[in-house]
């Protein structure tokens, strides 16, 4: 990454942070991967039980490695024999005790923006499991809720479709979002997340990198 835009991310994260605070998340910068890492695993409380949804980000981090290296308990979903098993495990990661996502997008001004096709990520984010652990990348911030809600539809979404190999939507084919109703639709769901409550459940950590979609 050049210099110049690691400066910037240096002086604009912060103040990332400080909007997510004052929509009382719990947030924190973290300058680099690795520091972000480190952040994400302090987080986590020894004996909770941890789980995730789909997120290249937390690959990205190597947090799910650690995880499956025996550092806390989880349910990994990739861990199932069957469809029928990995729709039980992704219904127990909504009670587990940590949830780890990223989010497509961030407004500049502190609130998230998430599509979803199932609905079991954006359902743990609202509800369910006792804390939720968040991580963005600076690449992800925009400048206001509606090109949050822009990029996660048309930059985020399309990207995210090429990781199924076996869908047939519209973005699979041009890179392009459609607004479709397609079957296969990955972006069922919308959600917009302007507070947390109650306030410090979702922690949120915010890198100073390019990360993710």
């Amino acid at each position: 990454m050049h210099n110049a835009m690691r400066i910037n991310f240096d002086k604009a994260g912060p103040r990332v942070v400080e909007a997510l605070e004052r929509h009382r998340f719990e947030a924190y910068y973290c300058a680099t991967v690795a520091e972000a890492a480190e952040k994400v695993m302090e987080l986590i409380p020894e004996d909770h039980v941890v789980s995730w949804g789909g997120t290249v980000t937390m690959e990205e981090l190597g947090i799910m490695a650690r995880l499956r290296a025996g550092e806390r308990k989880v349910i990994d979903r990739d861990t199932a024999k069957t469809p029928e098993e990995r729709n039980e495990l992704m219904r127990q990661a909504l009670l587990c005790d940590t949830f780890l996502m990223s989010s497509n997008a961030v407004s500049k001004d502190g609130q998230l923006v998430n599509v979803d096709g199932n609905g079991n990520r954006v359902a743990a984010l609202c509800y369910g499991p006792k804390s939720v652990i968040v991580v963005v990348g600076m690449n992800k911030i925009t400048a206001d809720l509606e090109s949050a809600v822009a990029r996660a539809r048309n930059v985020a979404a399309p990207i995210n479709a090429q990781r199924f190999l076996n869908k047939s939507t519209p973005c699979m084919t041009t890179g392009q979002c459609a607004n479709c109703s397609h079957p296969e639709c990955i972006c069922n769901q919308v959600v917009i997340t302007r507070n947390c409550a109650p306030a410090g459940r979702i922690k949120v950590v915010v890198v100073g990198e390019h990360l993710g979609f």
